[in-house]
C-alpha cells in the first residue's frame, strides 16, 4: 500500500486542482493490487489533503497546499505509548465500504435498500422539531425508551433494569470494563463475533475459547472452561450467532444458566439479532433468569442503520449500577436526539411492517444464495439460518481461508475468511457469506459465481 501511495503521491504533485485520477479500475490493472489496496491508498492521500475523493465522481487532485519545512519528528510516541495495542483489523475490515465493482458479501448491516430510510428521517425530523430535544436526557435514558425495551425483552424485566447506551458495541465495551478487570479471562463461543475479540483484547481480557456446535455452545465444554480457568464471566449470541447462526435450544439455554449459576459467573447475552428472524426466535435468556446471572445487551441497529448508535443494557442488582457508573463516566450519555429519533420510529405503525418486510427479503434472499451455492458450489458444506444475515461455508481441507478472500476481493467478491472469528487457532477454513448486504438476488447469485471461479483456479 506504502508502495502504491508514493507513486500516486508522484502523480498528483504533478497534475492540476481538480484533475480527476485514474478510475479504481485502471489503477487496480497498472499496478497490479487488489481493489482494497487502491482505496487505503487514495484514503492516505486525502487525509493529507492531496485528493478529494467523490463518491460515484472519482478522486480528484486537491489544491496546492505549502509544504512544511521539516517533517515532525514523531518516533518518540512509540516509546512513551510503550507496548500495549489496539488492533482494530478485524473490525475495520467488516466496516470498509466495498471498491467500485466489487460485489459485497462481507458486512454486518442491511443493504441501504432495506433499511428504513425514509422512517427514520421523518423519525429524527419530529425529534428535532420538539422544543427539548437538544436537552440533557434522563440519565439512564428516556423512560419511555427503557420501558419499550422492557416490554420487547419480555419476563421480569422493567424499565428500571434497562439503561440505554450508544450502539451494541460500546454496549460491550462498557459492559466488559464494568464486569472484568484487566488481564482477567473471558469464555467465548468458538467461533464468535471478531468485535468482541478485539474489544476483550483492548481492555486487557483474555478471550477464553469454547467450542460450538451445530447446535450451539456446548454446556458440557462451558463448565469445564469455567473450572480451568476460574472465569467470571461468558459471552454467548444463542439467538443467531454470529458467524454461524445457529440458535441455542431450550434445553442446552436452561444448562448454560445452571452451568454460570454453579460457577458463580455472569452471561453476556448479545441479542443483536432479534429482529432479523426468517424464523420466530425464543424468548432471550434474561427472560428465564431469575437471579440476575444475565446481563443482556439489545440492540436495533442490524435492523435498522448503521449511524442509529442506539442499543440497550439491560441488568440487576449491583451489577446494574456498576454497568450504569461505568456508562456515565466513558461517555455521559447517548445523544438525545437519536434516543428521541428511535423512540418515535420503534412508536410508529410503520415499525412492524418494516420488520415484517425485512424478514421476508431475508428469507428470499438466503434461499437465493443457497440456491445458487447448490448449483455453482455444491462441494461445500453451508448451514441453512434461520434469521440474521450470514452463511457459514465450510470449506475443503487444505484451502486457506485469508488467501481465498483475498483472491476473491480481486476477482471482484467481498467475502469474510473464517479465521479471525476464533479467538484462537481455527480448526479447520472456513467464510462467513453475507446475505443481507448485496444490492439483490441477482447479485448474490453473481457473487457466488465469482467465488466458484476463484476457488476452483
Amino acid at each position: 500500500m506504502a508502495a502504491l501511495a508514493d507513486s500516486l503521491r508522484a502523480d498528483v504533485h504533478r497534475m492540476g486542482a481538480g484533475e480527476r485520477l485514474p478510475s479504481s479500475r485502471s489503477l487496480v490493472e497498472r499496478h497490479g493490487v487488489s481493489p482494497v489496496t487502491v482505496s487505503r491508498a487514495l484514503a492516505l492521500l486525502a487525509a493529507e489533503g492531496l485528493v478529494v475523493t467523490r463518491p460515484g465522481s472519482g478522486a480528484f487532485a486537491a489544491g496546492r497546499r505549502e509544504a512544511a519545512a521539516e517533517p515532525a519528528d514523531l518516533g518518540w510516541q512509540a516509546v512513551t505509548l510503550g507496548d500495549r495495542s489496539v488492533d482494530a483489523a478485524g473490525v475495520s475490515w467488516l466496516l470498509t465500504p466495498p471498491p467500485e465493482g466489487v460485489i459485497a458479501l462481507s458486512g454486518g448491516y442491511l443493504h441501504p435498500t432495506l433499511q428504513p430510510a425514509r422512517a427514520l428521517a421523518t423519525a429524527m425530523a419530529r425529534a428535532a422539531r420538539r422544543p427539548d430535544a437538544w436537552e440533557m436526557p434522563r440519565l439512564g435514558g428516556m423512560p419511555e425508551l427503557r420501558a419499550w425495551f422492557a416490554r420487547t425483552v419480555g419476563g421480569a424485566v422493567s424499565p428500571a433494569d434497562v439503561v440505554i447506551t450508544s450502539g451494541g458495541q460500546q454496549s460491550l465495551t462498557t459492559v466488559l470494563r464494568a464486569l472484568l478487570p484487566p488481564g482477567a479471562p473471558l469464555l467465548v463461543e468458538s467461533p464468535t463475533y471478531l468485535g468482541v475479540i478485539a474489544v476483550a483484547r483492548a481492555s486487557g481480557l483474555h478471550p477464553v475459547p469454547v467450542p460450538v456446535d451445530a447446535d450451539g455452545v456446548r454446556p458440557d465444554l462451558l463448565a469445564e472452561a469455567f473450572a480451568m480457568t476460574g472465569a467470571r464471566a461468558f459471552y454467548t449470541q444463542p439467538t443467531f450467532h454470529n458467524p454461524t447462526g445457529t440458535v441455542l435450544g431450550d434445553e442446552r439455554r436452561a444448562q448454560v444458566l445452571e452451568v454460570a449459576r454453579a460457577a458463580g459467573a455472569f452471561v453476556i447475552e448479545d441479542d443483536f439479532a432479534r429482529h432479523l428472524g426468517i424464523v420466530p426466535p425464543p424468548p432471550p435468556l434474561i427472560a428465564q433468569d431469575g437471579d440476575g446471572r444475565v446481563v443482556h445487551i439489545a440492540s436495533l441497529t442490524k435492523a435498522t442503520a448503521p449511524s442509529l448508535r442506539v442499543a440497550a443494557v439491560i441488568a440487576r442488582g449491583p451489577v446494574a449500577e456498576r454497568i450504569r457508573a461505568t456508562q456515565l463516566v466513558e461517555e455521559f450519555f447517548p445523544a438525545r436526539p437519536l434516543q428521541e429519533a428511535l423512540l418515535e420510529l420503534v412508536s410508529s405503525p410503520g415499525w412492524p411492517r418494516h420488520l415484517s418486510a425485512v424478514r421476508a427479503a431475508l428469507r428470499s434472499r438466503r434461499d437465493a444464495i443457497l440456491t445458487a451455492f447448490a448449483r455453482d458450489l455444491p462441494e461445500l458444506r453451508v448451514n441453512r439460518p434461520g434469521g440474521s444475515l450470514h452463511l457459514w461455508a465450510r470449506l475443503p481441507d487444505g484451502v486457506d481461508d485469508t488467501a481465498l478472500a483475498e483472491a476473491a476481493l480481486r476477482a471482484g467478491v467481498l467475502v469474510s475468511a473464517g479465521r479471525p472469528f476464533f479467538p484462537a487457532e481455527a480448526p479447520a477454513p472456513y467464510l462467513r457469506i453475507s446475505y443481507g448486504t448485496a444490492a439483490s438476488e441477482p447479485e448474490l447469485a453473481e457473487g457466488v459465481r465469482r467465488l466458484s471461479t476463484v476457488l476452483r483456479s
